[in-house]
């Protein structure tokens, strides 16, 4: 049994909290939580920080804000626990250089809550891609375009910049699209809040260059209720209700895949002659418990992180790019 505790009961930490304690291999050591009623479980002990943790654990969950990421971390690391950081891995690049240094000096692992990476439908299309029956990835077009509803922005940290989407969705995206075509080399862009005239990022527009050559441009939005985004076409989070639909395309030199449906296009040797479309079949599975279940294996010794903070770094270093290229003219970054 891998000994967990938990950091943070917000919407992510809750999920972790339910599949920990529905896993049988997973037992919750303690949650940690400086609100009293937010750390009071049956199943464990309750802490209001992490001095004040005096139980047995292997590891732990931080599911807290993006500004506690990297001290929490490193207290972790300096306590003998590996970690799982939920994304992004820290506020900054410099935090995150920090944790790396702390993970190599201590000798325990971080995993960063990337946990798309987990999802058969992600592993699957980089095998499509990978195995090159539709030829070399050159274009993408992606859609992120939910409607977060007014009281998500009642939280104090979300108001501004930190709650806006690029730092909390598009980054799930970004840490996507590197898994399917590479490093990010460049990145434009152009954004606006003209909705909700907040002090954060609302929408925009990105076109990322990679070093594979495939060009990807992003259109995204948390002010529109349309059906295109990864988490509605997926079913993915229980709070965003399944819409099956495509949310990215992606344009190879043989034909084309259909982003989360997986319809690959192919068997046209030019725009004379007609496509053929083969649907793709997937075993279905919770990216979060595949998570988990990595994780501790990563605590056993039996893997490394999929996704570690010299990688999570990188992302992070994108997203501060796209906010940087999509601020609002009245947001200056």
């Amino acid at each position: 049994m891998v000994k967990l505790l938990l950091a943070g009961t917000g919407l992510i930490g809750e999920r972790h909290l339910n599949h920990i304690l529905e896993h049988p291999d997973l037992t919750l050591a303690g949650i940690i939580d400086p609100v009293v009623e937010n750390r009071t479980t049956p199943h464990a002990p309750g802490f209001a920080t992490l001095d004040d943790v005096d139980v047995a654990a292997d590891g732990i969950i931080l599911a807290t804000p993006t500004d506690t990421h990297a001290p929490l971390t490193m207290a972790a690391l300096e306590r003998g626990l590996h970690v799982l950081v939920e994304k992004p891995v820290a506020a900054s690049l410099a935090e995150a250089d920090e944790m790396i240094a702390a993970s190599k000096r201590t000798g325990k692992k971080i995993l960063v809550g990337h946990h798309r990476r987990h999802h058969p439908l992600v592993s699957k299309t980089v095998e499509i891609l990978s195995s090159g029956q539709i030829g070399r990835p050159l274009v993408a077009s992606l859609l992120w375009c939910m409607k977060k509803p007014d009281d998500y922005f009642d939280v104090d940290w979300r108001k501004g910049v930190d709650g806006g989407p690029v730092k909390q969705n598009l980054i799930h995206d970004v840490d996507t699209l590197r898994a399917f075509f590479g490093e990010v080399t460049s990145v434009t862009g152009a954004g606006s809040n003209v909705m909700r005239n907040a002090p954060r990022h609302e929408s925009g527009g990105v076109v990322l260059t990679f070093d594979s050559g495939a060009i990807v441009t992003i259109a995204f939005s948390d002010a529109t209720p349309t059906p295109w985004g990864f988490e509605a076409g997926t079913g993915e989070s229980p709070h965003i209700p399944k819409t099956a639909q495509t949310s990215m395309q992606i344009a190879c030199s043989n034909g084309g895949l259909e982003f989360p449906t997986l319809n690959v296009w192919s068997g046209a040797a030019h725009w004379n002659e007609k496509p053929e479309m083969q649907p793709t079949d997937v075993d279905q599975a919770v990216p979060l418990i595949k998570q988990l279940e990595h994780y501790a294996q990563v605590i056993q010794g039996k893997a490394e992180p999929v996704v570690d903070a010299a990688s999570a770094r990188e992302t992070l270093a994108v997203i501060l790019e796209i906010e940087r290229a999509t601020a609002p003219p009245s947001l200056r970054l």
